[in-house]
């Protein structure tokens, strides 16, 4: 299957993998765009609620079950529930691996370039065929740099959503957490690079439209 959709990318974007690449991201993240619009907005609500919903859990912290009742009829005014979130995040777990899959094809872009980097190599296979002072390195380093920049701007305005009475732990590892893209970047061929930062960049800007619209 992952062949034959490499094959059609290929087919469709006149054999340019790179531009392959940017077309099949763009396409899956605006048919995730409606799920991305119910996480933004169950974000929004939960957000909202906070004040609420810890006034709920001081008055019935000894009542589990009435609590869980009084927190589902605070959401329900709010066409939400506690759970609205996750759904929707969940879902775009297959098309992320579908993605990811294309991205780390063994062999479909052997042969393909991004501005002269090879696609299907990793930055260790690239710096010891080309060098560090090279074109292909560059890219990558450039590519890299690139996926970096967009995951401290999404760190950035990840800390700024953060409830107040999340625990400290998780209120210094959850702004971490994009920077995982870069790590993956290092590791992976250039290919899955590019596509983190097409994905990554996409999902920050929706992000911050989305976040701005009323609830």
């Amino acid at each position: 299957m992952i062949d034959s959709l490499v094959s059609f990318l290929l087919g469709v974007s006149g054999g340019n993998a790179a531009l392959a690449i940017v077309l099949f991201t763009v396409s899956v993240r605006l048919l995730l765009l409606p799920l991305g619009i119910r996480q933004a907005r169950a974000t929004r609500v939960k957000q909202l609620l906070a004040p609420k919903v810890r006034q709920l859990q001081k008055r019935w912290s000894r009542n589990p079950e009435r609590l869980a009742k009084e927190m589902s009829a605070l959401y329900a005014k709010e066409g939400s529930s506690p759970f609205a979130g996750i759904l929707p995040g969940f879902a775009q777990l297959p098309f992320m691996w579908v993605m990811y899959r294309v991205a780390t094809h063994p062999t479909a872009f052997l042969g393909h370039e991004l501005l002269g980097a090879p696609l299907n190599q990793h930055v260790a296979a690239i710096a010891a065929h080309y060098g560090l002072v090279s074109v292909p390195f560059l890219v990558f380093a450039v590519v890299v740099m690139l996926i970096a920049a967009v995951a401290w701007w999404s760190a950035r305005k990840l800390a700024q959503t953060l409830p107040e009475d999340q625990p400290q732990w998780m209120r210094r590892v959850t702004p971490l957490m994009p920077f995982a893209t870069v790590l993956a970047a290092l590791f992976l061929p250039l290919a899955a690079g590019f596509y983190l930062l097409i994905s990554t960049a996409w999902a920050a800007g929706e992000r911050a439209v989305l976040a701005a619209r009323p609830v």
